[in-house]
């Protein structure tokens, strides 16, 4: 066994722990995104699912809570959820639930399996950023903003254009007798052959995309208009838009703007062909709240710069299984359930990404019109 994981999964509820602490009280029970659970489910998923996926020996102590807060992602059939409030328990009775939970599964954390450890520490961690992207939409007076000694990144000179990542292969995927965790949809490791092609040396910046919108293109929900200036909706603060920060869009909007430069969004092996070698430095790992200049981190060997962090980057690819795609036993419905041809592959990370899944092999995947995520993009064209 890896001894590092039961401290990892500790240091996870850290995280989403710090998170919750942003809140004001009576948030709780608001639904900052209407597809979504109100944010009390939230409180109480994170626990019952390392309880459900890890408690092997331990006899159930609230099966109620157990399947209330089992899962939920996307509404049923499409309709948005009708509950209220009242419909769920009380903060105390959520947070004894979590607390207990922790303190049963702990003593056994160290005979858990690896596997399972990884899935509920990724778990935690995927949430902690989902999270982030419900308590955006809160109104900034139900939210208390941390210190934050975060020192402000100065744009480097720009270099124009677009780079050309020449024809090659690029390995998709993990092999499974590479021993790595990874989730079921990485697997099985393939290569695929990439003609050349030009890829933006930076991500689309809210500058570039504010050409677009004077020119008829819908506007990002992070953005609001007072009179004629545009302002930014950050995580604690409205601010004049910063130009030179990722613009964050749906897929839906960032395909428009493609097709309206007269370019188009890369596919997953494209932006997976552009990112080899670049390095694992930039804006991620909860190290910030908001964006950084695109010019802030470097390039890698194909010249695309903060191709890790700063924003996830949509593709052009549909979520599908790889060749050999096997289902987790235990939860076969993580990936399976979104085969549908509806759901859309990024690649990369934000700011709210945790640094373990920076993995090349990871793969993200939202709804085209789903607006809320911390996604922006960058165009492609033919060599």
């Amino acid at each position: 066994m890896d001894r590092r994981l039961p401290r990892r999964l500790i240091d996870a509820r850290l995280q989403t722990d710090r998170l919750f602490a942003i809140l004001e009280p009576a948030a709780l029970y608001e639904r900052p995104i209407p597809e979504r659970h109100r944010i009390i489910f939230y409180v109480g998923h994170l626990e019952a699912f390392d309880w459900n996926l890890l408690r092997e020996g331990h006899a159930p102590f609230h099966p109620a809570f157990d399947q209330l807060f089992a899962f939920g992602i996307d509404p049923v059939g499409g309709a948005l959820p009708t509950d209220q409030p009242a419909n769920w328990p009380s903060v105390e009775d959520v947070t004894n639930y979590a607390r207990k939970t922790r303190e049963q599964l702990d003593a056994a954390l160290p005979e858990c399996s690896d596997l399972l450890l990884n899935v509920a520490i990724e778990h935690r961690l995927m949430h902690a950023e989902t999270l982030a992207y419900m308590f955006h939409r809160l109104p900034l007076d139900q939210k208390r903003p941390p210190q934050d000694d975060s020192a402000a990144l100065p744009p480097l000179p720009r270099e124009p254009g677009m780079v050309e990542v020449p024809a090659g292969a690029v390995t998709l995927g993990l092999s499974r007798e590479s021993g790595q965790f990874g989730w079921d949809n990485e697997f099985e490791a393939h290569t695929v052959d990439v003609p050349a092609f030009l890829i933006d040396r930076y991500k689309v910046t809210n500058g570039e995309y504010l050409e677009f919108v004077r020119a008829g293109g819908p506007a990002p929900v992070f953005w609001n208009k007072k009179g004629e200036a545009w302002l930014y909706k950050s995580m604690f603060h409205q601010i004049p838009l910063p130009l030179d920060w990722p613009v964050y869009v749906s897929h839906d909007d960032a395909s428009a703007y493609a097709k309206w430069a007269g370019k188009l969004l890369p596919s997953e092996a494209q932006w997976q062909r552009a990112a080899c070698n670049a390095p694992r430095s930039g804006n991620f790992d909860f190290a910030r709240w908001d964006p950084v200049p695109v010019t802030a981190f470097g390039a890698g060997a194909t010249g695309a710069q903060d191709m890790w962090g700063n924003g996830w980057e949509w593709t052009s690819t549909l979520f599908a299984p790889f060749p050999g795609f096997q289902p987790f036993p235990f939860y076969p419905g993580y990936s399976a359930n979104f085969f549908d041809g509806q759901h859309y592959v990024m690649k990369g990370g934000s700011a709210r990404t945790a640094a373990c899944m920076l993995r090349p092999s990871f793969r993200n995947w939202f709804q085209p019109h789903y607006p809320y995520v911390y996604a922006g993009f960058r165009c492609v064209r033919n060599a």
